[in-house]
């Protein structure tokens, strides 16, 4: 047996451990309302307990020590806002925070927007399945997958070697020189949220798609009679229609690039001024030990989603 797998046992112990204490408890709690008539909601508070401790351990906690350490320093001793004043001042923190913003202003719309014309481009189809599965299939691949997907895309050779990057073949193939897409800044950053977008579009065009044809067939054929051209039908009476997906659409991709990771790790590791928040966040902590900062960055993050969320279930429970 390999060292590997022995230094491994324990942690399969301990595993298996926490998941037989919990069915235990789970068992236990089942037991106890089985044999003992209890009131609706405190019913429902003695089932939802399990859940709520495991939140309480792995999510909120984990949230108040991150809070607490975004106001020390790298050695755990207090700074104050020092983190903060650093991330508004300095010059790559400001370089992140715009390219954070720059993520989630460009990914939702170009998302939506190209799942939105494709959806109505084939949605009355008789090959919409496949056409809409074309599209989807990218969202097969891991973010690390399609970041190594276009960093083959996009990689560069000099002009007297043979290019192995696709659109540094096509440049050469129409005279053009190549160029070093991930290196120029700040079109580089572009080029990263095209391989974003293109892992999402599918999951816009699929849910747009099926609200587009729940669509009523009657305000689109009444539109038609009064003289309307196809074009206005679609701007003024479908589109309209699926405004309620259209923003479940928008702020789901918003707050996913709020996350992104993979593909900045991927392709460029955040250098030659391509860093988003998320990922500089685990550089400052993991990286340069600056876990005060790294901390910092999170609880901006956090901030951050927190209203994008907020407002996701506030729109849920009204189509409810």
């Amino acid at each position: 047996m390999s060292f590997d797998a022995v230094a491994q046992q324990p942690k399969l112990m301990f595993l298996l451990q926490g998941v037989a204490a919990f069915a235990a408890v789970v068992s236990l709690i089942l037991l106890a309302l089985h044999r003992a008539p209890v009131r609706r909601r405190a019913a429902a508070l003695i089932l939802l307990a399990p859940a709520l401790l495991l939140l309480t351990v792995g999510l909120v906690l984990p949230g108040l020590r991150t809070l607490a350490l975004s106001f020390t320093d790298d050695g755990g001793t207090w700074a104050g806002f020092d983190n903060y004043v650093w991330m508004v001042s300095d010059p790559r923190a400001l370089m992140v925070l715009r390219n954070t913003l720059t993520w989630v202003v460009l990914v939702p719309s170009l998302t939506t927007a190209i799942g939105l014309l494709y959806a109505a481009a084939v949605v009355r189809s008789r090959f919409r399945t496949f056409a809409l599965s074309l599209l989807l299939t990218p969202m097969a691949i891991s973010f690390v997958g399609a970041g190594v997907v276009w960093k083959f895309v996009y990689a560069y050779r000099p002009a007297a070697v043979e290019q192995i990057g696709l659109l540094n073949r096509l440049v050469v193939a129409f005279g053009g020189e190549p160029r070093q897409w991930l290196v120029d800044s700040p079109w580089n950053v572009v080029f990263l949220i095209v391989a974003m977008v293109w892992t999402q579009a599918g999951f816009a065009a699929v849910l747009l798609a099926g609200a587009i044809r729940a669509v009523p067939g009657e305000l689109t054929e009444a539109a038609r009679l009064d003289g309307a051209s196809p074009r206005q039908v679609f701007w003024r009476i479908t589109v309209p229609s699926i405004r309620p997906t259209l923003l479940v659409v928008v702020l789901a991709q918003a707050i996913g690039t709020f996350k992104a990771f993979d593909i900045v790790r991927t392709m460029t590791g955040g250098q030659f001024g391509t860093d988003v928040i998320a990922h500089a966040m685990y550089d400052q902590a993991f990286r340069y030990g600056e876990t005060g900062r790294g901390a910092a960055l999170a609880v901006v993050l956090f901030l951050l989603v927190t209203p994008f969320v907020a407002h996701q279930v506030r729109a849920r429970r009204r189509t409810v």
